[in-house]
């Protein structure tokens, strides 16, 4: 299973036409928990959080495992400080490996260093 990552279901939620055709035509995606979290923690009122919920309405929410989020912490340890990865990024790219490896972003650079795991940009922009 391929996840998508925050930055493409932003573009998907402003109404980019890359990014909706894309979305429109891959259903076989899913997002990761914490992902649909930080959609939420960005929504400035009510509306907004029910956009961010209507948008990964009918995906698959794909949560960590125990042994994914042990993998986390371990890289998170390791290269937060070396590499700049953050907490939520590990979380995520964890959750891809644990789950098929592929995550659809175009944040390469956050998760360029994490063991594993492989990024596709899923449109052009």
């Amino acid at each position: 299973m391929e996840l998508i990552d925050t930055d493409v279901l932003i573009d998907v939620q402003r109404g980019f036409g890359a990014a909706a055709d894309w979305f429109a035509t891959d259903p076989d995606v899913g997002v990761p928990g914490f992902m649909v979290m930080e959609l939420v923690q960005d929504a400035r009122n009510s509306d907004e959080v029910q956009k961010a919920l209507a948008l990964v309405d009918g995906l698959e929410v794909v949560w960590p495992s125990e042994a994914e989020c042990q993998t986390a912490l371990e890289e998170f340890s390791t290269l937060h400080l070396s590499h700049g990865l953050g907490l939520l990024d590990a979380l995520i790219a964890a959750t891809a490996v644990g789950h098929g490896g592929v995550l659809n972003t175009f944040n390469e650079r956050h998760y360029r260093m994490f063991p594993g795991l492989t990024t596709v940009r899923p449109y052009g922009r």
